[in-house]
């Protein structure tokens, strides 16, 4: 038996008349048309919440990012940080407090070679542990 567009080849229309045939007309529209009508049996049994809003989304003047700082980047800007006047040498150990320089959170990327006693509100646990290496201390 042969398909149905090898049966319809030379006939302008294919069986469907002048105006059905155009675009997506006999299937219904493209995509997500037909939802509220023809397509609504498949909308309820797949996507039930399609239409509407749900849950709630904070406004961004309320949203406030963590201001970070990384190991690596702490061993670089000690001397600034120090001229800043956040920080202070004691020794051979750097004692900075990021809390009051605006910094929320220490992460561990990158090396330190210094001691450094670091005061701060959040410390990831490889920030941790590279401080402790290093020979400084976490006060939080």
């Amino acid at each position: 038996m042969p398909s149905r567009t090898k049966k319809f080849r030379g006939y302008r229309t294919h069986g469907r008349g002048k105006k059905s045939g155009r675009g997506a007309g006999i299937i219904g529209g493209h995509g997500q048309a037909g939802l509220s009508k023809t397509g609504k049996i498949g909308m309820l049994k797949y996507d039930r919440n399609h239409f509407g809003r749900y849950g709630f989304k904070r406004p961004q003047c309320m949203v406030e990012a963590n201001r970070t700082i990384n190991v690596g980047e702490l061993s670089e800007q000690v001397e600034r940080f120090v001229a800043m006047g956040f920080a202070s040498k004691e020794g051979d150990a750097y004692s900075v407090n990021l809390t009051d320089a605006g910094i929320d959170k220490l992460l561990g990327s990158g090396n330190i070679g210094v001691a450094v006693n670091v005061t701060v509100a959040e410390v990831s646990e490889k920030a941790r542990s590279k401080i402790v290496e290093a020979g400084g201390s976490i006060v939080e």
